[in-house]
């Protein structure tokens, strides 16, 4: 279980991913991307979510191919590697009214690791 309501287990994300919902968001650097990523997510760097975030629906559609959440999805993660960039990652997002956005703080580590496809 995760430890509080900003942050979301490998078995809740997991469990996510199989029902075919929720986003993703994977804010490592490119390079780090490149070299493996979690099935599904969506690269934004740590640097640039405030701005992607921001941008209006149609413009995030189609700028990631993925409907932009609703400020109050639950459905929203957040990744790094090892949990501290998407924790940083996490509250831009809620500074910006995603108020459920979670941090997958395990990270890509702890998801490769634990063998998640």
């Amino acid at each position: 279980m995760a430890s509080s309501d900003k942050e979301i287990s490998y078995g809740d994300l997991k469990a996510l991913l199989a029902k075919g919902s929720g986003l993703v968001v994977d804010v490592r650097s490119k390079d780090e991307v490149d070299r493996g990523h979690i099935p599904g997510s969506i690269h934004i760097p740590v640097e640039n979510v405030e701005s992607d975030i921001s941008l209006d629906a149609s413009e995030f559609q189609s700028k990631f191919g993925e409907v932009k959440p609703s400020l109050d999805s639950s459905e929203l993660v957040f990744h790094c590697q090892m949990g501290k960039r998407g924790a940083v990652a996490t509250e831009k997002a809620r500074g910006l009214g995603f108020k459920k956005a979670r941090n997958y703080a395990g990270g890509y580590k702890e998801w490769s690791d634990k063998g998640g496809k």
